[in-house]
């Protein structure tokens, strides 16, 4: 039996459902769906999925569609959006998703809104984005998104079935100090992404908690913040189990065609240069990558310096044995679990 000191604050996932060179979308979304349970029995309290579109590497482009499922395998997990990008979508077709998503798993269904387009110009046109509803237009489309929401006449002759009568919890992402201020202005709980921006992190959630406005459904501010995180053994075991993941954000940059993360046997063969290993640490630096005393230094740091009410994980790890391994792990270094059982531990 493992014990440590509880952090005090809930852990939770964000998924961004990762294909590696040797597997595909396919069985990359049924090993989010097996994760799912599993976290669900260490004490996670949410798990998200992101948006991403035109983008052979994430295989994350019907969120609503996959929460659903993860809801049905699930029986006290929070499951919802990390997040649906709301310039893609009229906020009626989403309302009307979330609603009945809300409606058939209530009280644990969350609608976190982001502002980016999540695609490529091409693709965007794609999705029939409308030209006129960028992210300068996102205050407007998230008012409209709530209006559907509200239980009787919404004001435009328009009801979402059953939106009105089934709110989800909302949640406004970003990554950037504008973001945090419209999220306090607006009355919205905030996730912040450090994993993109971690040295606005606590710029960020500090502007958010001095522009906050209470709202009719949150009455002071409450903030999340999502982080790359790699647990393993030791600090070079998860440096190990994380390169897959850092050497595709390399090849991101160099490759000419990136549409699969590199295996653990490719990033153990692939030759850095010493700028590669120079990336290499900047980016995982800040993250929560290492070992579980390290993992436990660093996140308790990070909690001190934001104020963050809770953490979300970003594991993006081949081999679905070493990626809930992690989660064990980081929910023993937080406290959230102080034990680890046969269960949790079965190979997925």
């Amino acid at each position: 039996m493992t014990h440590s000191h509880s952090t005090g604050v809930p852990l939770s996932v964000l998924d961004v459902v990762p294909v590696f060179e040797d597997g595909s979308a396919t069985g990359a979304l049924r090993d989010t769906v097996a994760l799912a349970p599993r976290i669900e029995a260490l004490g996670y309290h949410r798990y998200w999925v992101a948006e991403h579109h035109n983008t052979p590497s994430l295989a994350t482009s019907a969120p609503g569609i996959l929460i659903g499922q993860l809801a049905a395998v699930t029986d006290t997990l929070r499951v919802g959006s990390g997040g649906v990008l709301l310039p893609n979508h009229a906020p009626l077709v989403v309302a009307e998703q979330f609603g009945t998503l809300e409606a058939l798993h209530p009280g644990r269904i969350d609608l976190g809104l982001g502002r980016a387009p999540g695609a490529d110009s091409l693709t965007a046109r794609a999705l029939r984005r409308s030209p006129d509803r960028g992210p300068d237009d996102f205050p407007r489309q998230i008012a409209e998104l709530d209006g559907y929401f509200a239980p009787g006449d919404p004001g435009s002759g328009i009801t979402a079935v059953p939106a009105a009568d089934a709110r989800p919890e909302l949640w406004m992402l970003g990554s950037s100090p504008a973001s945090a201020e419209a999220a306090g202005a607006l009355g919205l709980p905030y996730a912040f992404a450090h994993q993109i921006n971690p040295d606005a992190s606590a710029y960020a959630l500090e502007l958010y908690r001095t522009a906050f406005r209470p709202s009719a459904h949150l009455t002071r501010p409450r903030t999340l913040i999502s982080v790359l995180t790699t647990v393993a053994e030791s600090d070079q075991a998860a440096f190990d189990v994380a390169a897959p993941y850092l050497l595709g954000k390399i090849l991101m940059r160099t490759a000419r065609h990136f549409t699969s993360f590199p295996t653990a046997a490719t990033a153990r063969a692939h030759p850095y240069s010493a700028a590669e290993r120079r990336f290499l640490d900047e980016l995982a630096g800040p993250q929560l990558i290492g070992g579980p005393q390290t993992v436990r230094e660093k996140l308790t740091a990070l909690l001190a310096r934001t104020g963050a009410d809770e953490v979300m994980a970003l594991t993006v790890v081949h081999g679905q044995e070493d990626r809930l391994r992690s989660f064990e792990l980081l929910a023993e270094a937080s406290g959230v679990r102080s034990d680890t059982t046969t269960e949790a531990s079965v190979p997925l």
